[in-house]
């Protein structure tokens, strides 16, 4: 016993790491999490940075990554039950057992991966927010199952909130994904202003028609966050400072690519001193949001 306790909690090390040592916009397991929650998150993370791993290793083709990814979700399964020798998916599974977390969200994870190896263009906004709802929103239900709430309304917010986020990356990484061959702009708007895919790809199309595209995004995102804000109402006072950091990250990194002559060739980023400017309006946010559970 003593040793599968050792086995279990360097596990949970090892997951803790990975979510440390990965840059990302947001906090994964920040100190506003509630300390007993903090490993199970970083274990929800772990799983899915290492099939994103899987999915963006292009030096290999992608029937060979998709088998991996099944063979990840094998693994997924399995852990629901048991024990699994592997760190990630021991402590993956101790946590969705600990905590009664749902796992469809993970499945769904999974799905937004074998997406990602053959999808690299949406036709409608509606395509797009399809594939949000598998790549972003199964994190912010799975934050909610850990805190125990499963309201319908609040699982919308929380949707609403993931995949305005996503979007926001999707915008921010333009001069990333465009010469990869990767455009999240929907097709639909870029025929809307006449815009031909193939020159955005290759980063010469018609600025004015791209800028009014961009702003279309932006729109539609931030009318996202605002459906999402309600969330922060509902959540107990810890979680409530997460998401309010949250959402004033995605809004700000939002309004720096709206605020880019260049979103095509150039990156928007938040520096520490943005965050440190913002941190009142996010103790404001979260004081502005009373406990209404």
């Amino acid at each position: 016993m003593a040793h599968d306790e050792k086995r279990l909690a360097a596990a949970y090390r090892h997951c803790q790491r990975i979510a440390r040592t990965h840059y990302e916009n947001f906090p994964t397991a920040s100190l506003f999490i509630r300390r007993p929650l903090r490993p199970a998150v970083a274990a929800i993370y772990a799983f899915a940075r290492h099939a994103d791993d899987i999915a963006d290793d292009e030096r290999r083709p992608a029937s060979v990554r998709e088998k991996e990814l099944n063979a990840w979700e094998t693994l997924l399964e399995r852990a629901r039950s048991q024990p699994v020798d592997h760190p990630i998916m021991l402590a993956l599974g101790d946590a969705i057992r600990r905590h009664r977390l749902p796992v469809e969200p993970l499945h769904d994870l999974l799905t937004a991966f074998r997406m990602d190896l053959t999808i690299h263009r949406y036709a409608t906004f509606g395509d797009l927010r399809y594939y949000c709802r598998h790549s972003a929103n199964p994190v912010g239900r799975l934050l909610l199952a850990l805190h125990a709430i499963d309201d319908q309304e609040a699982l919308e917010e929380s949707d609403a909130i993931c995949t305005a986020l996503q979007l926001t990356n999707f915008w921010q990484d333009l001069s990333r994904d465009l010469p990869m061959g990767r455009c999240y702009l929907p097709l639909e708007w870029l025929e809307d202003e006449g815009l031909d895919h193939e020159a955005l790809l290759a980063g010469r199309p018609d600025p004015q028609a791209t800028g009014r595209v961009i702003e279309r995004a932006i729109g539609e995102t931030e009318a996202l966050f605002g459906q999402g804000q309600r969330l922060l109402q509902r959540l107990p006072w810890r979680l409530r400072l997460q998401i309010a950091a949250t959402l004033r990250g995605g809004r700000a990194i939002l309004a720096a690519t709206a605020a880019n002559p260049d979103p095509l060739h150039r990156r928007p980023v938040l520096t520490g001193g943005v965050w440190l400017r913002m941190a009142p309006r996010i103790l404001a946010d979260a004081l502005d949001s009373p406990h209404r559970r």
